[in-house]
């Protein structure tokens, strides 16, 4: 054997050895036994997940996600299961995003194991997308980054008057994705481009009046509404959407009031039609409202470069599939790792 071939040799045994450290880390949980942190129960005619890290706002971490993915195929094909829900535990949040401590403690140990964990997290919110089951998520709580991937690519979103949704990515130099860059652009006007650059944090019914729930029910009213959902007899869709239009229909929290960006609107689809971050920011100043100043204000904390990288990833991801933005998110994503 030639010293080159040695070395080849040599090469790939490293990288197997690298790659199999990073599973291993991925896997590992300090904390807690790893098969806790999410509950996979077959329950009536659906398949629950719950999310079950209530003390740290039921973060995903890798363990989590590749769970999910697995059973959430299985069920798909089980006869036996006529619906997915998915909830968190412990009333404080549905998903506060993704663990980021677990990538930031490999990343110290010189483990880079962002590669993997993107890229598995960005295949379950693509199967979340084209489940053949209707997919139901209970979205109580906070619900920001990685938990908006869990929910928002379902085909029915349950909120809450305690639901508190925002993509903060442009803040800590990334950008919004598991699919940020397909639902963004797709809410009315140019609304998603506000929330996606400001990291603007929406609450209770307005979420549902965006467009980012397809349903709003009281909490004190959520787990009759899961109870409702599990007692059905091999439902088909109508039958789902009608339990859950019933609870939105008797809700009365908030019915009254307005969209808290209605007034506002107009000046969002003014401001943040441009096609550069710079004309935004010139658009706000020369609008000069106290809403388009405050905006401005905010704009300017973020991270440039997350500012760009986000607005050309919305104004690309309005004419892909959900498939095509992951995709495109996942390179976006490594880049900006490295």
């Amino acid at each position: 054997m030639g010293q080159r071939e040695a070395w080849r040799l040599m090469s790939r045994f490293n990288a197997f050895k690298r790659t199999n450290t990073i599973l291993h880390h991925l896997r590992m949980s300090k904390h807690t036994d790893a098969a806790e942190d999410v509950l996979l129960e077959k329950k009536g005619c659906a398949g629950v997940i719950t999310l079950n890290r209530p003390k740290l706002l039921n973060t995903l971490t890798f363990n989590m996600i590749r769970q999910i993915y697995s059973q959430l195929k299985k069920w798909e094909q089980d006869p036996e299961t006529f619906l997915i829900i998915i909830k968190g535990a412990g009333g404080k949040a549905f998903c506060a995003g993704g663990d980021i401590r677990v990538i930031s403690e490999a990343e110290k140990a010189k483990q880079n194991i962002a590669p993997v964990f993107f890229r598995v997290e960005y295949m379950l919110n693509n199967a979340i997308g084209s489940c053949q089951k209707p997919y139901v998520a209970l979205i109580h709580g906070i619900t920001m980054g990685g938990g908006v991937g869990l929910s928002v690519h379902g085909q029915f979103r349950v909120a809450t008057e305690k639901c508190l949704f925002a993509m903060p990515e442009t803040a800590i130099g990334l950008f919004p994705d598991v699919g940020g860059g397909y639902f963004l652009p797709r809410l009315q006007g140019k609304l998603g481009y506000f929330l996606a650059l400001t990291g603007f944090r929406l609450k209770g019914r307005d979420v549902y009046r965006a467009g980012i729930a397809t349903h709003f029910v009281d909490s004190e009213k959520l787990a009759m509404l899961e109870e409702d959902l599990l007692a059905l007899k091999s439902p088909s869709k109508e039958n789902i959407a009608s339990v859950l239009e019933n609870y939105h229909t008797e809700s009365k929290i908030d019915r009254d009031k307005s969209f808290m960006l209605e007034e506002h609107m107009d000046k969002i689809n003014s401001c943040f039609s441009a096609n550069t971050v710079e004309e935004i920011i010139e658009n706000l100043k020369q609008d000069g409202s106290s809403f388009a100043l405050e905006q401005l204000k905010v704009i300017n904390k973020m991270s440039p470069t997350s500012l760009k990288i986000t607005l050309r990833q919305l104004m690309e991801g309005s004419s892909k599939t959900l498939q095509e933005v992951l995709t495109m998110e996942y390179r976006l994503s490594q880049a900006c790792m490295f």
